[in-house]
């Protein structure tokens, strides 16, 4: 009884979060869920798209709807330039002398934060790169002999140009593998777009009086309650098989990780919380497989790129539609 007391509340404050975020980012209720899913997942999230479709407002918008210990201007958030020039200890921080007490100290740099916008992750050397991978892989960051942990809530939402703009680095496999879920955000249809140039002052106003609707521990708690999301273990012999596959598959040269399947599981779960339900279904695999798989495979070629994923998909879902699973 109290669990199911408890699922409800989850599922009441989810829906506070989507409401919140929309009245700010308008026709994107899908990217929305995605973002919402890999943080509910204690995951991150990768964005690959042109400037100005709203990413840095979307990442504002999810930090102001979160309320900091201080209930003030909502977590803490930090927007970070990926630039050819930057250095790890842009990111990180450094030591510097104190004169007062007469020894250095550690100036810990914009990583120690709760909601990272991590802005043409691309254009940076693999080097600083890497130095966001240990933080988003173990939650922490090493200084010299010192090992300093991030705060528990910590979600990176990292943007990158398409790999074929002039000027970006191909990100390491490694720290592909860190982002829970890849997504385009795109542009919005017509008629959305029409109503945002009609309105975009109410929606300036909006993103500067945005509330507090849900506090830290609410997320936290979210977090926890994710991992109590039932799944049929078809759906997890689903989940095996089309990882298993990707290994398989003549037209894919690096398939998935078996860490790949586990957070298959995890974005599986998120997502049914997000959409409301406390199981997950047939649907949600159709729904997120790319977008958790897609950036972690290497492919042959272009044309493999766009079809043997979905072939490897459609093959499961038949399976599973011959299935009666009740979630």
């Amino acid at each position: 009884m109290e669990q199911t007391i408890q699922i409800e509340q989850a599922l009441q404050n989810i829906q506070r979060l989507v409401d919140n975020i929309e009245q700010v980012i308008r026709g994107k209720k899908t990217q929305i869920q995605f973002i919402l899913t890999a943080l509910l997942a204690k995951g991150h999230i990768l964005m690959e798209d042109n400037p100005g479709t709203g990413k840095t407002v979307m990442a504002k918008t999810l930090a102001q709807s979160i309320a900091g210990r201080s209930n003030e201007g909502g977590v803490n958030f930090k927007r970070i330039q990926f630039t050819p020039d930057l250095l790890p200890m842009d990111l990180i921080g450094s030591h510097i002398f104190d004169d007062a007490q007469k020894e250095f100290i550690f100036k810990k740099g914009p990583l120690f934060c709760n909601v990272l916008l991590a802005d043409e992750i691309n254009r940076a050397s693999p080097k600083v790169q890497s130095a966001l991978l240990e933080c988003m892989a173990e939650h922490q960051i090493t200084m010299g002999d010192t090992t300093y942990p991030l705060e528990k809530l910590f979600f990176t939402i990292a943007t990158q140009n398409p790999v074929e703009m002039e000027g970006t680095y191909p990100l390491p496999a490694a720290q592909l593998d860190r982002f829970f879920l890849k997504i385009v955000f795109g542009y919005v249809d017509e008629e959305t777009e029409l109503n945002i140039y009609k309105d975009y002052l109410g929606i300036q106003n909006n993103l500067d009086h945005i509330h507090q609707v849900l506090s830290m521990d609410e997320i936290l708690f979210l977090q926890n309650e994710t991992e109590k999301i039932q799944i049929h273990e078809e759906l997890i012999t689903a989940v095996r098989n089309i990882v298993w596959e990707t290994r398989k598959h003549a037209d894919i040269t690096l398939g998935a990780s078996t860490r790949s399947g586990i957070t298959f599981l995890k974005c599986l779960k998120a997502f049914a919380l997000v959409n409301g339900r406390t199981f997950v279904t047939e649907d949600d695999i159709q729904r997120i497989t790319h977008a958790v798989l897609d950036h972690r495979l290497i492919y042959r070629n272009k044309e493999a790129k766009q079809k043997a994923l979905a072939a490897i998909l459609d093959k499961e879902m038949n399976r599973l539609s011959k299935l009666k699973i009740e979630g």
